[in-house]
């Protein structure tokens, strides 16, 4: 038995309920780690706002999910990497990205595998990158704009991976088709 509640618009603390009813009407359902997350109002809404400015940077929504699914699997987030699967088949990523993304495998588009290997740095490093990472990143395509909005994304998504590890958060039956388990 898990010592975080799994709460519903009417349970969740005052706090919560706005956002969880936002999410709730923009996914269809109300997603477990949304409800486990909800015991913390503070949590919730500043993930919720997080990821709201995530979404807002200079990145495009393809590189974002590079930046998310890169998290995910580095933290091994079963939830994310099966929720940002989803995202990426919507946005008609192919299967070959997808797949290598999930394994944490090189990309095929030099520009994403940058991306890619920077978002590894960020983590590997706390942030304190090597100037030959940096300068990889930036020889690939990429504005020193884009490293912050990197550093922005591994923010907003190390507070749901670690969020839905601790709660150990279900996978929801709509994310099934994507499910997903850490390589051995």
């Amino acid at each position: 038995m898990s010592v975080f509640t799994a709460h519903t618009a009417e349970t969740a603390p005052a706090a919560a309920r706005r956002a969880i009813e936002g999410v709730r009407g923009r996914f269809g359902w109300l997603p477990a780690p949304v409800a486990l997350m909800a015991d913390s109002p503070q949590l919730l809404n500043g993930f919720l706002a997080a990821s709201a400015g995530f979404e807002q940077t200079a990145l495009t929504p393809l590189q974002q999910e590079v930046v998310v699914l890169t998290v995910a699997t580095s933290y091994e987030c079963h939830v994310c990497v099966a929720l940002h699967t989803g995202k990426l088949t919507q946005l008609g990523a192919t299967a070959e990205l997808i797949t290598a993304l999930r394994a944490g495998t090189p990309l095929s588009e030099p520009g994403l595998e940058a991306l890619r290997r920077f978002t590894l740095a960020v983590l590997d490093h706390r942030g304190a990158v090597s100037d030959d990472d940096l300068d990889a990143f930036l020889a690939a395509g990429h504005e020193p704009r884009h490293a912050l909005d990197v550093v922005f994304g591994v923010g907003a998504y190390t507070i749901s991976t670690f969020a839905n590890r601790l709660t150990r958060a279900p996978l929801d039956p709509p994310l099934a088709a994507h499910a997903w388990t850490p390589a051995a």
